[in-house]
C-alpha cells in the first residue's frame, strides 16, 4: 500500500481517540451498523480531500465499512493531526510494520509543493485508474482535475504571472510537468468522475462559477448548503473549535481582551459566540447590511477595521474572501496581538 504521512508509531494513539470520537458520531455509527452488508458503496473509487483529523478518520472508515475504495490527503497544509492520519493508515487490524487501512497522503506542515504533490498522488489508483468520485473541502481536488483538462485540451500550461500567489505557481508547475509525461492523464480522470461533493462554502462558490461559465464537467452536490452542515458544524463547530486553536497556539486569557471578527455569517456567529464565552469584548466587521443588523442585535458592536485596528487584541477573519486583513494592518496593530483566520483558505490574510 502506497501512503506518506509523518509517523506510523502514532497509529495506537490516534486509534485510541477514533474509539472516543464513534461515541460522538451517532450518526455515521448506525450508518455502518445497517448498511454494512449490503455494501451500498460498493465500486465506488472516492478520492477525498477534506482535513484529516480525527473526526475525518471516522468517516473514511465508515465509507470502507460501506464498500468503498478510498485515498485520502488532507485539505490544508496545517489542519492535519498526525496521529489520525497514521491510525487511518495502519488500521484498525494493522501494525506500524504491516499497515492494513488507507492510503493517506498528508502530515502537519506540509509545502505547497508537498500539499500538491500529494493531492496528485491520491488520484493514482494501483492499477493506473483514478476516482470515480471526489469528496472536497475547498474545491483543491477538483479544481485541479478541471484545469489540467483544460490545459490538456488547449496543449499547453499558461505561464505564471507576476500577479499570481505563490501556491498558483505551484499549481501550474505540477500541470505543466504532468502534461509533458501524462498529456491525457486529467482528462482521462475527468471522463470517470460521476460526481464531486463540496463541503464548503468557498467550494460551492467555486463550483457554482464553474458552472456558470460552462467549465463544470460532472455533477456536484452541495454539502455545505444541507442544514446539518452550514447551520451546526459552522456555526456551533466553530464555536467549539476556535478558542480551542487560540489556546493551543497562545496560551493567552482571552478574558478582558478585544477581539474582531471579520465576518458575521454562520462561521463569523461562531466565532463571536466563542470569544465572547470567554469574556472578551467582541466587535464585528461586516459588509453586509442584514449580518451587520444582526450582530447589532446580539449585542455586538459593529465597526470597519480601521475603527479598531490600532487598539484591538485579537484579530480573526471569517469571511471566505480574500485580502481581509493586510500586511499594512498588521503594522498598525499593538505588540503580540493575536491575528488567525478560520475561513477555509488563509489568503484573508495577505
Amino acid at each position: 500500500m502506497d501512503f506518506k504521512v509523518a509517523d506510523l508509531s502514532l497509529a495506537e494513539f490516534g486509534r485510541k481517540e477514533l474509539t472516543l470520537a464513534e461515541h460522538e458520531m451517532p450518526g455515521l455509527m448506525a450508518t455502518r451498523a445497517e448498511y454494512a452488508d449490503s455494501q451500498p458503496l460498493k465500486g465506488a473509487r472516492i478520492m477525498g480531500s477534506l482535513h484529516m483529523t480525527i473526526q475525518t478518520g471516522v468517516l473514511i472508515e465508515t465509507l470502507v465499512a460501506l464498500g468503498a475504495d478510498v485515498r485520502w490527503v488532507s485539505c490544508n497544509i496545517f489542519s492535519t493531526q498526525d496521529h489520525a492520519a497514521a491510525a487511518i493508515v495502519v488500521g484498525a487490524d494493522g501494525t506500524p510494520e504491516d499497515p492494513q487501512g488507507v492510503p493517506v497522503f498528508a502530515w502537519k506542515g506540509e509545502t505547497l509543493e508537498e500539499y500538491w504533490w500529494c493531492t496528485d498522488q491520491a488520484f493514482r489508483w494501483p492499477d493506473g485508474k483514478g476516482p470515480n468520485m471526489i469528496l472536497d473541502d475547498g474545491g483543491d481536488a477538483t479544481m485541479l482535475v478541471i484545469k489540467g483538462a483544460e490545459y490538456e485540451k488547449a496543449g499547453v500550461v499558461p505561464e505564471p504571472t507576476d500577479d499570481d500567489s505563490d501556491e498558483w505557481k505551484v499549481v501550474l508547475e505540477l500541470l505543466k510537468n504532468s502534461i509533458a509525461t501524462e498529456p491525457t492523464r486529467w482528462t482521462e480522470v475527468s471522463k470517470d468522475i460521476k460526481g464531486v461533493t463540496e463541503e464548503t462554502t468557498t467550494g460551492v462558490n467555486r463550483l457554482v462559477q464553474m458552472l456558470d461559465a460552462g467549465v463544470l464537467p460532472f455533477p456536484a452536490i452541495n454539502v455545505n448548503d444541507s442544514v446539518t452542515k452550514s447551520k451546526f458544524d459552522n456555526l456551533y463547530g466553530c464555536r467549539h473549535s476556535l478558542i480551542d486553536g487560540i489556546n493551543r497556539a497562545t496560551d493567552v486569557m482571552i478574558a478582558g481582551k478585544t477581539a474582531v471578527v471579520c465576518g458575521y455569517g454562520d462561521v463569523g456567529k461562531g466565532s463571536a459566540a466563542s470569544l465572547r464565552a470567554q469574556g472578551a469584548r467582541v466587535v464585528i466587521t461586516e459588509i453586509d447590511p442584514i449580518c451587520a443588523l444582526q450582530a447589532a442585535m446580539e449585542g455586538y458592536q459593529v465597526l470597519t477595521l480601521e475603527d479598531v485596528i490600532d487598539t484591538a487584541d485579537i484579530f480573526i477573519t471569517t469571511t471566505g474572501n480574500k485580502g481581509i486583513i493586510s500586511a499594512e494592518h498588521m503594522a498598525r496593530m499593538k505588540h503580540q496581538a493575536i491575528v488567525g483566520n478560520i475561513g477555509h483558505f488563509d489568503n484573508e490574510i495577505d
